[in-house]
């Protein structure tokens, strides 16, 4: 006896209608058509007025037609991807250069390396201090970062930078500025 299996192509809701291509609003009245095509089913979403003006009279003669249904089109959460990335801001970091970002740098390198991003290639001690040389092994680009050599009292405000940071990018809004957002600051080397 030969095994069957279903293979399902769940098609999430679209973001426009299929007929006329305008976006959906957020709690906008939609229609979805599901059809059964030869090689899978195929889902259509449309606004109330395409529904009305072109569909809603013949949609149920049309060839593998399955279903239809009416609902309330919910936007998607805004992007958390519109912030910034751990690696995004560590590159614009870098390419700063500016020592008052050593720590916020230190702290994005170490994040990667545990989220196994980043691997360490190498340490080294360059001018007393420790340097470590990490790769991103998807782009092969190499990433020097000196070890800021933070104390435990430092770790706390160097965290609340680096979300801030991610959360509003090396150029915040002059709104998240006047938050009494304060920039990153150097942490002074112990001596």
């Amino acid at each position: 006896m030969a095994a069957f299996m279903n293979e399902w192509n769940i098609q999430a809701r679209a973001h426009a209608c299929a007929a006329c291509n305008q976006p959906f609003a957020d709690r906008q009245l939609c229609h979805t058509l599901l059809f059964d095509e030869p090689q899978e089913l195929r889902r259509l979403d449309v606004c109330a007025a395409c529904w009305q003006s072109q569909l809603s009279a013949n949609v149920r003669d049309r060839e593998g037609f399955l279903s239809c249904w009416q609902g309330i089109y919910e936007a998607p959460p805004p992007d958390p991807i519109q912030r910034e990335t751990a690696e995004t801001l560590l590159r614009k970091l870098v390419e700063q250069n500016d020592p008052r970002y050593a720590p916020a740098m230190f702290i994005l390198a170490v994040m990667l390396e545990r989220k196994r991003v980043f691997k360490v290639k190498e340490q080294i001690v360059r001018d007393g201090k420790r340097v470590f040389i990490y790769e991103q092994p998807r782009t092969g680009d190499v990433f020097t970062i000196a070890d800021p050599a933070l104390r435990l009292d430092q770790l706390e405000q160097v965290q609340r930078d680096v979300a801030a940071l991610l959360e509003h990018g090396l150029n915040p809004p002059a709104s998240a500025q006047n938050q009494n957002e304060i920039p990153p600051q150097t942490v002074e080397q112990p001596s």
